[in-house]
């Protein structure tokens, strides 16, 4: 599986939480995976500078058209406004109509020392998926 390694961002300021947040998003066709890859690369380019991002790796499973992200940021706020910002913002309404599952979950953690701790991002992303009941057709957001 190729990865991009964890990278720190901002320094996060000691003793505080930080916001993190996994995804699993895979597209419909083996022919979307190029188009996605080239686009996830353009969104970690902007997450390596957004204000109140602490750190984030990519990982991609090509053959199984499944893309994953793990990222921390100082608070929801930071999260939410990367989100909003171009490229993101674009990028996912662009990408939309190719996706098959997405699957999101959040969680608080210390901010010190953070990396990507891929089991832990992959386990809670099974749990969300349970929760989330049985997968089936769904578009990011």
């Amino acid at each position: 599986m190729p990865t991009l390694r964890w990278t720190a961002a901002d320094p996060p300021l000691p003793d505080t939480e930080a916001v993190v947040m996994a995804s699993r998003l895979e597209v419909r066709s083996l022919t979307d995976v190029p188009r996605f890859l080239l686009r996830s690369l353009q969104a970690w380019k902007q997450v390596k500078g957004a204000p109140g991002a602490l750190g984030a790796s990519l990982a991609a499973e090509p053959l199984r058209r499944t893309f994953w992200t793990l990222s921390a940021w100082k608070d929801e706020q930071a999260l939410h406004a990367y989100a909003r910002a171009e490229p993101h913002r674009t990028i996912m309404k662009d990408l939309r109509p190719t996706m098959r599952r997405s699957v999101f979950t959040f969680w608080r953690a210390p901010a010190a020392g953070l990396s990507a701790d891929w089991a832990q991002a992959r386990h809670r992303l099974a749990e969300q998926e349970r929760l989330d009941g049985a997968p089936g057709d769904t578009a990011a957001t």
